[in-house]
């Protein structure tokens, strides 16, 4: 997503923070990052690198996260995961009276 200042112009990281890369993509890879910068998704190709690349961290560590969630439960005593699942059916009761229309 573009950042934005408050004048409502691109707010573009500072040079030191940014490398250089000179590489070769696949048509399709240049075509898709292309399409990002005419749709105004992205201002610059460097821009929709950047994007598809924090969306490939976000999917990782998404990934790194649903792992270790898994194995935190696999790993539980059955007095913990009692206790878990009255911590779950005790929120998800909470949750059912939120109305978050207001």
């Amino acid at each position: 997503m573009r950042k934005l200042n408050p004048e409502g112009q691109d707010k573009l990281p500072r040079s030191d923070h940014r490398r250089k890369i000179s590489t070769t993509i696949s048509a399709e890879a240049y075509e898709f990052l292309r399409r990002l910068v005419e749709s105004g998704r992205a201002a610059t190709l460097a821009e929709a690198v950047d994007q598809v690349a924090l969306r490939a961290r976000q999917i990782e560590n998404r990934s790194r996260l649903e792992q270790a969630t898994a194995a935190y439960f696999t790993r539980l005593s059955r007095a913990a995961a009692q206790e878990e699942k009255k911590l779950e059916l005790a929120l998800g009761k909470a949750i059912d009276e939120v109305n978050f229309d207001e």
